[in-house]
């Protein structure tokens, strides 16, 4: 490999390349190469019409600044002419991105998260793509928009994603990308060799798969690390990434560009090298009606299950596993190849206080996809009467549909969590009753969702559950219908709930049962007997 400064690698990148870059949210990012190929195309109009492809959300929900204004991470790329393609899995914590998308500004495709390392891996090996069922029955089948997301993809794009009738009697996905010219990693320490290694990194990620994805298409590896050290100074067994694919490393010039998470520069409790106290370090769940979901759902879990949790409110499920007492009966995961200890919440998401396990987060999505999973646990954007659900385009914005198709089409149970409506709905407890004091603008349970990311027919075909489970209501999708389960104290089953569906559902004979009235008190305490 050959020593650069980060300008020189910047000017690596030319017109027209493919990068690629193996992230979740700022991790893993090489902010100063971003930045530095930010400068020269403002100052040369170079490189222009590039495309970038990562799996996980990449950039910081604009959080570095406490007004929300600094885009930082593939942001940087975010100039007309610049970027003019993104291939990825999520894309939401990028609002620049994102807007360029929802304006037309460049072709974009939306991947299952967890297939893009598995795409990687298949094109290391010499295979044009992967094939696979994840996507079936949604927006990704090219029988409805292919992962294409917008108008101009729609109308100008290639099409990437090919649905294969009958192999082997059964129908598939066969998903493709484009050849790739550069891979893009962050690592903490190179040698002298080229060897890498990411000890202060707090997510796996998938860059093995990156780099050798990219010399199989004839590209070079691009790494932006903390330090070099000698070659045979590393301990072998903590090498990612052998210097045989690397070809250039250049050195921070500002470390504090550097973030470990979406908000996080460094937490050694993130890494293992460190163990905290975790009930002092994670706040105090309010009593509200977002706390009565979570304890809701947690009531699901049964001790001794796998359980992962998708990004946003499900992260506060892991909270009320640590006010109960109860963290230590399950295996609590997150789709960023991080097993054990207590997932962290918000801008820290994909990141575990004292995780047991980090390992590679495509190994991670086979095991998802060979349905090793219990539980999922997801948001609740949008339903349809099918049961399908809608998680990435709502009301003219866009996030994308990250890990969520590969997780919630195999796990043995799949739990949407969210309120029954959306858009300035408020509500407090009051005597252990849920009380509306204004009502959502929005239905989330409609006829028909602008795009469907989830199909619960294919997941029931596996033999799975899928529960929906909210302030006011708990359904289950079954064969026959949406059931309705449960209600929540101090509710009108006519008024607050059926009214607020736009389709009929299925009402047990003598009404549905009331949700546990302890989940509304200001403490709970009754987990450990539940689970």
């Amino acid at each position: 490999m050959k020593v650069i400064t980060v300008k020189e690698a910047a000017e690596l990148i030319k017109d027209g390349d493919v990068i690629g870059s193996a992230v979740q949210g700022m991790t893993g990012w090489p902010e100063e190469i971003g930045l530095a190929i930010e400068k020269r195309f403002l100052e040369t109009g170079h490189p222009a019409g590039i495309t970038h492809i990562h799996g996980a959300g990449q950039g910081n929900f604009a959080r570095m600044d406490p007004e929300g204004k600094v885009c930082r991470g593939e942001c940087a790329l975010a100039h007309d002419g610049l970027l003019t393609r993104s291939i990825h899995g999520h894309v939401g914590c990028s609002f620049k991105v994102t807007e360029q998308i929802v304006n037309n500004k460049m072709l974009a495709y939306n991947y299952p998260l967890g297939m893009m390392g598995q795409i990687w891996r298949e094109k290391g090996r010499g295979f044009p793509g992967l094939l696979t069922k994840v996507g079936l029955g949604t927006y990704m089948d090219p029988r409805q928009d292919g992962c294409k997301v917008n108008d101009i993809t729609r109308k100008e794009g290639e099409d990437l994603v090919q649905y294969i009738p009958d192999f082997n009697g059964e129908d598939w996905l066969f998903y493709t990308l484009p050849k790739m010219n550069v891979a893009l990693l962050r690592p903490t320490t190179a040698d002298t060799h080229g060897n890498l290694t990411y000890e202060k990194e707090c997510m796996p990620c998938e860059p093995l798969d990156l780099a050798m994805a990219t010399k199989a298409d004839g590209g070079i590896v691009i790494a932006c690390v903390e330090r070099i050290a000698q070659a045979g100074s590393l301990d072998p067994r903590d090498i990612r990434i052998p210097g045989i694919l690397v070809d250039y490393v250049c050195v921070d010039e500002n470390p504090a560009e550097r973030m470990q998470t979406h908000i996080t520069h460094f937490n050694p409790a993130f890494t293992g090298e460190i163990r905290a106290d975790v009930s002092a370090s994670i706040s105090k769940l309010p009593h509200d009606a977002w706390t009565v979901i979570a304890r809701r759902v947690a009531a699901e879990l049964k001790a001794g299950t796998t359980c992962n949790f998708g990004l946003g409110k499900p992260t506060l499920v892991p909270k009320v596993l640590v006010e109960e007492g109860v963290e230590d009966q399950f295996t609590l995961i997150s789709e960023s190849g991080v097993i054990g200890g207590v997932p962290a919440e918000g801008g820290d998401f994909g990141a575990h206080w004292n995780p047991e396990v980090m390992y590679c987060q495509t190994d991670h999505f086979s095991f998802f996809d060979q349905g090793g999973l219990d539980y999922g646990v997801f948001g609740l954007p949008e339903v349809q009467e099918n049961g399908d659900v809608n998680t990435t385009y709502l009301n003219g914005r866009m996030a994308g549909v990250g890990g969520f198709p590969n997780i919630a089409a195999n796990a043995k149970t799949s739990i949407f969590m969210g309120t029954f409506t959306a858009g300035k709905l408020r509500t407090h407890i009051e005597d252990g009753k849920l009380v509306i004091d204004q009502e959502g603008k929005f239905k989330k349970f409609v006829k028909k969702s602008v795009q469907v990311s989830f199909s619960a027919s294919e997941d029931l075909k596996k033999g799975n559950r899928v529960i929906y489970i909210t302030e006011r209501a708990v359904l289950e999708y079954k064969e026959d219908g949406m059931h309705l389960l449960e209600i929540a104290p101090g509710v009108d089953l006519q008024k607050d709930v059926l009214d607020m569906i736009d389709f009929d559902v299925i009402v047990p004979e003598g009404g549905p049962k009331l949700m546990d009235a302890a989940l509304f008190g200001e403490e709970w305490g009754g987990l450990k007997d539940l689970i």
